[in-house]
């Protein structure tokens, strides 16, 4: 696919393209790792429509997984550190918007690439915890403010996505995870049309919590059929 990817980032108007190779990339990835995922959805969203998507962050297979999942093109918003990483970090920096958390003239151009894309009909992807927590015990990290700043500053819907497994299937610790499935779940979109700054930090902890109120449910699903296991070996 190097050519064909090669090709569509060469203009602005290929991106839709590179967006659906990178979603076969994404797929062919999670299949040949053994993961297979199932998506249960509260909304559909619609089509050539702006939206700022925004999903807990657990493992490396966050991304792919999101391009599996999203099928509306979208770009993400990441750190400029992952830009280094060899051939990815060639179609990163192309095709992504990069943030440097540094550096506060970084956090200025981010909006107004963001503008440039939601300009073209595409959606914008944000992990608003700001990377992987290295603790692994914590279900859920507090959220950064820049992914709801943007959807406020260019009053576009907020779609929140829980991630459920990823960390079990594939986390940052060597010799861990394995194959399995990945619960994907679109909630329902939260409305940005006519809020101001002032609204940013209700919105922000709203999300946060439909995002770890399902986290929790997942979690107690889990232990649950783990209860139920053990009682019928018993």
């Amino acid at each position: 696919m190097l050519p064909f990817l090669v090709l569509s980032i060469l203009s602005e108007k290929g991106y839709p393209y590179y967006f659906k190779m990178s979603r076969i990339w994404a797929k062919f990835i999670l299949f040949g790792m053994g993961f297979y995922y199932k998506i249960e959805k509260n909304q559909n969203l619609e089509p050539n429509k702006s939206y700022m998507i925004v999903a807990n962050h657990t493992s490396m297979t966050d991304i792919m997984l999101m391009l599996a999942t999203v099928k509306n093109p979208f770009v993400f918003v990441g750190k400029v550190e992952l830009g280094k990483i060899p051939l990815f970090g060639f179609f990163y920096k192309r095709t992504c918007i990069l943030v440097d958390r540094g550096c506060s003239k970084s956090r200025l151009t981010v909006f107004n690439e963001a503008q440039k894309r939601l300009d073209r009909g595409l959606s914008v992807c944000i992990f608003p915890e700001g990377g992987v927590p290295d603790d692994e015990s914590i279900l859920l990290d507090t959220f950064k403010d820049g992914a709801f700043r943007l959807a406020i500053e260019h009053q576009i819907p907020i779609v929140p996505i829980t991630f459920a497994d990823n960390k079990k299937r594939l986390s940052y610790t060597f010799f861990s995870g394995g194959p399995g499935l990945m619960r994907v779940k679109i909630h329902e979109q939260i409305e940005t049309s006519g809020k101001t700054g002032i609204d940013r930090r209700h919105i922000r902890e709203e999300v946060r919590d439909v995002i770890h109120t399902q986290l929790v449910a997942y979690e107690n699903e889990a232990n649950e059929k783990k209860w139920m296991f053990s009682k019928n070996k018993v």
